[in-house]
């Protein structure tokens, strides 16, 4: 029984982790947190083409002249 305690209080993280993953998956949320990760990263590069318009430009220029 200590052995039990010891490991759960060890891994207890990871088995935390484990079962949100099983409730996603099983739920079909995952489709959901996909769209909000897509979007969020969308968001975060439209900003930073925005605010870096200048750097952005040179290297996508230098992308495609090794093309």
């Amino acid at each position: 029984m200590k052995d039990l305690k010891s490991f759960i209080y060890e891994y207890r993280g990871a088995i935390i982790g484990g079962i949100i993953a099983i409730i996603v998956l099983c739920t079909g949320l995952l489709k959901l947190m996909l769209g909000i990760i897509v979007l969020a990263l969308g968001v975060f590069l439209g900003n930073y083409v925005q605010q870096n318009k200048y750097e952005v430009k040179q290297k996508l220029l230098d992308l495609i002249n090794r093309l």
